[in-house]
């Protein structure tokens, strides 16, 4: 007969605040390990992976083998799944390097400002938008630091400016799927709920800008290009909101950068700040933009970056998909994973009744997200004239670049399946929403927060905590579709912080083992943002609720 291990959310004491306070201590090792001893990314996240592991095993008596087995499937998980974009898409950066066209795209960019303040607005906020609702799971940071780096960026900066701007975008990409999994998890109807988040993110829109530019050059000189952040933050906002509002969850990402970009561009033909904002070294502008190129030029130099568009939108329709599975076939499938299927069961209150917690491997190869990155690359490569010898030595050169990155992502999401699979994720989520009451509304996005920098993913997050938010909800009186909309809100801010996203954000920017600098530079703003998103949330449930669609018990009809 095979093992069944149940979770048990109050294992130490029966008491479910002494359990939480005992299975959080790698959460409090691994901030630890990141801001104050400033430890090695790759070397804290294996620590506190086996740290994991072995709270998880002593506190829920999980067993070792299956705790073991969790750990190897999130760690595959990292490296195929979200290492493989990474990879795929720094690959096409430094191709487009090693052909000399960055130096093209470097001018391009300054023809339509020299300021930084106005390249860090239409790269690390509008265009990452676009990349959110067309690959997400970390391309955007990986390609927009790229991209900030080749045009002059210090790479520090580019991975910050990059984190923070890649916020409002995040539920609704790619083609909505965290917004999308939350209402399959909650069977709260998809197009109530886009309504709800896209309230939350549209205010968020109005600040990312502004707040980016203060992060990258200080208040005073962020002020100075407000017109242009409320351009690109509030075309940005107005169509997220219609977006949501008349056509579901799938396209708010993408429609409201590409409006966004447009606004932005259109508005700099009439509007210049009045001086030039440079990092303390740059080169003298007129030295940098002597050069003059065709048009011609400019569009072959932008032309991989055209390409990974093009490729990627394809790859986001579904039907295309589909078309491609089945003629090609060419799938991983592991349906039952070896010593984690059918033996973890969740129970009460995140079920009714004991239910299995399900394990499986399955990567559609030629559907992924990465390897359609990653054909943008050799199509690029034939447009670039570089031949597949000198484009392997890049390939070479890039995995090399990033090894350490990569272990890190992969220990990473070890940690996250070694928590939801332990019920660690599900003890901190119930403590929290125990201890807060009435007052558990205001707490949601905390919980959303918790949950991506557990998992590093938004829909992760929405996976683990949807229903809880959900029933919670139902219990207390309040309005599930506030509570599951926080969830998400709240987890937008956790990407600045989640250490799958410092790994990615080293790995673009060729920074290995700075996640704790970075992880120092951003807890702060993370924090910001939480409360920022606190304080909506407060308000649309307690002074203007009307504000957030209600549905019947929280239930689609």
């Amino acid at each position: 007969m095979r093992m069944q291990w149940f979770h048990n959310y109050s294992a130490v004491g029966n008491s479910l605040g002494l359990t939480a306070l005992v299975v959080s201590i790698p959460i409090v090792f691994l901030f630890w390990a990141l801001s104050v001893k400033r430890m090695k990314g790759h070397l804290a996240g294996l620590l506190t992976l086996i740290l994991t592991i072995g709270v998880t095993t002593i506190t829920y008596r999980m067993p070792v083998q299956v705790a073991v087995s969790a750990a190897v499937l999130g760690m595959l998980n990292g490296l195929v799944q979200i290492g493989w974009i990474i990879l795929a898409a720094v690959f096409l950066y430094n191709l487009t390097v090693e052909s000399g066209q960055l130096e093209v795209i470097k001018s391009s960019i300054s023809s339509i400002s020299t300021d930084r303040r106005i390249q860090a607005l239409l790269i690390a906020f509008c265009f990452s938008a676009f990349m959110e609702g067309t690959a997400g799971l970390g391309a955007p940071v990986a390609v927009c630091a790229a991209m900030l780096i080749g045009i002059g960026f210090p790479p520090f900066a580019a991975a910050v400016l990059c984190l923070v701007g890649n916020t409002q975008p995040v539920p609704f990409g790619p083609l909505g799927v965290p917004t999308l999994m939350m209402a399959s998890v909650t069977r709260i109807d998809d197009r109530l709920l886009a309504r709800a988040v896209g309230n939350d993110m549209a205010v968020l829109a109005l600040l990312i800008p502004i707040f980016m530019l203060v992060v990258l050059a200080g208040w005073k000189s962020a002020m100075e290009v407000l017109p242009a952040a409320l351009v690109a933050g509030g075309s940005y906002a107005v169509t997220c909101f219609l977006v949501t509002r008349f056509l579901g969850p799938e396209l708010p990402a993408i429609v409201s950068s590409f409006v966004s970009i447009a606004s932005l561009v259109i508005f700099l033909r009439f509007w210049k700040p009045a001086s030039l904002w440079r990092f303390p070294g740059d080169p003298d502008v007129a030295s940098e933009t002597r050069t003059q190129y065709s048009a011609r030029q400019v569009v072959l130099a932008w032309t991989p970056f055209l390409i990974l568009m093009v490729v990627i939108c394809t790859w986001s329709i579904p039907a295309f998909k589909a078309w491609l599975l089945n003629i090609t076939h060419w799938v991983v499938n592991i349906p039952s994973w070896p010593l984690l299927d059918g033996i973890v069961y969740r129970t009460s209150p995140i079920v009714a009744k004991p239910t299995l917690y399900a394990a499986s491997y399955r990567w559609e190869i030629c559907t992924a997200a990465g390897t359609a990155i990653f054909l943008a690359s050799l199509l690029s490569m034939m447009v670039l004239r570089i031949s597949p010898v000198r484009g392997a030595r890049v390939f070479y050169k890039t995995l090399h670049q990033m090894r350490f990155a990569l272990f890190t992502l992969a220990c990473v999401v070890g940690i996250a399946y070694v928590a939801n699979y332990s019920g660690m994720s599900y003890t901190l989520a119930l403590a929290l929403a125990y201890y807060t009451g009435k007052l558990f509304p205001v707490f949601s996005p905390v919980i959303g927060w918790l949950g991506v920098f557990l998992t590093g993913s938004v829909t992760s997050s929405a996976v683990l905590f949807g229903k809880l938010q959900q029933v919670t909800a139902l219990q207390i009186g309040a309005n599930p579709v506030l509570t599951t909309s926080a969830n998400l809100a709240g987890g937008v801010t956790g990407k600045l912080i989640s250490p799958q996203s410092l790994a990615i954000a080293c790995a673009a920017t060729g920074m290995e083992d700075r996640e704790t600098d970075i992880f120092r530079k951003t807890w702060r703003y993370s924090v910001m943002l939480l409360a920022f998103m606190i304080v909506v949330i407060v308000l649309q449930a307690y002074v203007i609720p009307g504000v957030v669609p209600q549905a019947a018990h929280g239930l689609a009809p």
